[in-house]
């Protein structure tokens, strides 16, 4: 049985309104709900995610979040919790993205998050990755160090609740220094299915790994059949209709 590609559409801090919202994921579920192979998230900003459960319809295009806190109530002022979450019918949430990092999220934070997360039921699609890369190879033993500061509070019968997004930092944004290639992505692909391996005693496989940064309708297929990854971390281009809709079904006829 082939197993369905993952495709998680990270809006950030878009569109501006409500209304705008509810037409882009009108527009994506419109194509994603036709495909078989493929399993579609949308993690829209807090703020929309009510609005847009109430449009769901089956389960190939849902809606996720794109982060948590690890209370589930208490007084942490613009926080949302796990429980929350998942009073909303939430299934999963990001946790540790780059950006997140880069204002501060330590992985001590992240680690609480994660497990906070597992213990309130959702999937954790775990962010990890360089800021950049150096000849030594030091970069490969930080994301492994990620990954394993990450789940020092999951138990391994909950592996089955994490997804791994590869972010290289350096390949992101205005700022990038060259766009990642997909023997990159694949190198860390290996990697993480060997920390896995070492920590569980498995292959790894049972975790799904996803690639995410600057993937667009052009290149992802090329990191879907290429670097050995389960699916790919969307960011500015999920909030395309049209341009998600051809990575979408770049996805569905990747073998």
């Amino acid at each position: 049985m082939k197993t369905k590609k993952l495709i998680i559409g990270n809006w950030k801090m878009f569109p501006v309104n409500a209304k705008d919202a509810k037409a882009k994921f009108v527009a994506i579920k419109k194509v994603a709900s036709t495909l078989r192979n493929v399993q579609t998230v949308i993690c829209p900003p807090f703020v929309y995610v009510s609005d847009l459960k109430k449009l769901v319809t089956g389960h190939r295009c849902v809606v996720g979040a794109q982060n948590s806190w690890y209370e589930n109530e208490g007084a942490f002022t613009g926080e949302v919790s796990p429980a929350m979450l998942s009073s909303l019918g939430v299934e999963s949430v990001i946790v540790g993205h780059s950006e997140r990092r880069a204002n501060g999220e330590t992985d001590d934070v992240v680690s609480k998050k994660v497990a906070a997360a597992i213990k309130a039921g959702l999937t954790v699609v775990l962010c990890v990755g360089e800021r950049e890369r150096d000849q030594d190879g030091d970069y490969m033993k930080l994301i492994s160090n990620q990954l394993k500061s990450a789940l020092q509070g999951v138990q391994k019968k909950d592996f089955n609740k994490l997804v791994i997004a590869y972010e290289p930092v350096w390949a992101i944004g205005k700022h990038a220094v060259r766009a990642a290639s997909t023997d990159d992505a694949l190198e860390i692909s290996i990697l993480i299915r060997k920390t896995f391996a070492d920590m569980c005693g498995k292959d790894g496989s049972c975790v799904p790994i996803l690639y995410g940064g600057s993937v667009d309708a052009k290149n992802a297929w090329e990191f879907l059949l290429k670097s050995q990854v389960d699916g790919l971390l969307v960011g500015r281009a999920s909030l395309d209709p049209k341009v998600f809709a051809e990575i979408l079904k770049a996805a569905d006829t990747t073998k």
